[in-house]
């Protein structure tokens, strides 16, 4: 089985714990067996490996995010990163050429599906048999895989089947009603649209030259940017006439919203928190410091580096509209960790960033320069080597060392972890102020300084 999981966006649903660099998939909030826990990613990785051992996974992700996923799934991951954000179907199209490029047959089936549904066995144990589905002669040219509805939601879209089968075809759509029309859908036998779909490879590549000129896979990358924004239902699905439907009658939950995270959340309280009184409430702190609720009901409060969130359960899925787009306070990626702690223009328009840098043991940040900031490193713990221009110095807690615009440096953790406060200073202190001369992954992150 071919998989290619979809694992973008910001979820600005789930702020403050989430944001474009820590996206709710990252979010540690499952318990395993041994007692630790693991991420939406990790759960839907293992899960569809236990369903199919031989299955071949691909993440189709933002290049932000690639060191998440390594940090999470391991270097050997495979990953097919949009240098640019343009929807679903270019996004798809990417990865199918990705699959192409990589030896898979063009025959072959390919399933694509969310990264964030929460679903028990049976609901990975379809997602092979919509692959077997799609991998027969004569399927249909998309076959989606149809949940059956617990009630009648207005957040989802509606798929009309044709028949009463456990596989059978589609006769429509339906886009997001008000309560009352899906009451009657779903006496009509209508089941809900998870994003779950599968083909044969060559039809999401045929598909792509008509619309793009190619279905190359460098030349879609080197192109992507300019590549229409298109979702995958309106570039193909709604106009598909063969369409087939595979019904999933098991548990499964959308975990967009706080709502419904919290319904899967082990235990109410995470983090230094006290609760009394409260009733349905749950507390996520990730701040260093107490927070007590008392009395509190039907409500999500969240306290992290990157804001604070107080809300009733009732009005949370209205969260999306209040976010508003920000520099992330707090990163975590493979080689280490970073932490905002100031950030201050001057009446000359010179800009101040102080950060907290962690690099991991044994990693790295790697080698770059910044055209337009000094940087200030103070090491304040760990044994470090570092790199400034040819020089190699070894750097110890109380060592102080200006970077200056222009100049090459990167820096490596040889005895425990390396902590570094940072203090930026320039016109310009985004991440596009960086030339990278070393390996990171091909993307810039919390280790791009």
């Amino acid at each position: 089985m071919n998989v290619i999981l979809l694992s973008g966006g910001s979820g600005k649903r789930l702020w403050p714990l989430s944001n474009d660099v820590r996206s709710k998939q990252f979010l540690k909030i499952f318990p395993r067996a041994d007692g630790t826990k693991e991420s939406m990613l990790q759960r839907m990785y293992r899960m569809i490996q236990e369903a199919d051992p031989e299955a071949a996974i691909t993440i189709a992700t933002s290049e932000t995010q690639v060191p998440q996923i390594r940090a999470q799934l391991g270097d050997s991951v495979c990953i097919s990163a949009e240098p640019a954000r343009r929807d679903t179907f270019p996004a798809i199209a990417l990865a199918a050429a990705c699959l192409a490029a990589r030896g898979i047959g063009r025959k072959e089936p390919v399933v694509v599906c969310p990264v964030d549904p929460f679903a028990d066995a049976g609901y990975y144990r379809c997602l092979k048999e919509m692959s077997d589905e799609a991998g027969r002669p004569d399927a249909a040219n998309l076959t989606l895989m149809g949940i059956k509805p617990t009630c009648p939601s207005t957040k989802y879209g509606y798929i009309m089947p044709a028949g009463k089968g456990r596989i059978t075809a589609v006769s429509g759509f339906r886009e997001k009603p008000d309560e009352a029309t899906a009451e009657k859908y779903i006496l009509a036998g209508a089941l809900w649209n998870g994003g779950v779909f599968a083909f044969r490879l060559d039809y999401v590549l045929g598909i792509a030259r008509k619309m793009f000129g190619t279905d190359d896979y460098r030349r879609l990358y080197d192109g992507y940017g300019e590549l229409r924004k298109i979702s995958f239902d309106y570039a193909i699905t709604e106009g598909e006439k063969s369409v087939s439907v595979i019904r999933y009658n098991g548990g499964w939950k959308d975990l967009g919203t706080w709502n419904t995270l919290t319904e899967v959340m082990d235990g109410t309280v995470t983090g230094p928190a006290v609760t009394d009184g409260c009733t349905n409430t749950h507390v996520v702190n990730e701040l260093g410091i107490p927070l007590i609720a008392l009395g509190v009901n039907d409500a999500v409060i969240a306290a992290t580096p990157d804001g604070i969130l107080v809300t009733s359960k009732a009005r949370s899925s209205e969260l999306k509209d209040f976010v508003y787009e920000s520099l992330p306070v707090s990163e975590n990626q493979s080689q280490g960790e970073c932490r905002v702690l100031d950030c201050r223009i001057h009446h000359d328009r010179t800009i101040s960033l102080t950060r907290e840098l962690t690099v991991a043991p044994g990693q790295k940040i790697s080698c770059q320069c910044h055209k337009h900031r000094t940087g200030v490193w103070t090491f304040t713990e760990g044994v470090g080597d570092l790199t400034l221009e040819d020089k190699v110095i070894r750097v110890r807690r109380g060592d102080v060392t200006v970077i200056k615009a222009g100049m090459k440096h990167a820096v490596r953790a040889v005895e425990g972890e390396l902590h570094i406060i940072e203090v930026q200073i320039g016109d310009r202190v985004s991440g596009e102020d960086t030339d990278q001369f070393g390996y990171n992954n091909g993307v810039s992150g919390i280790m791009d300084t």
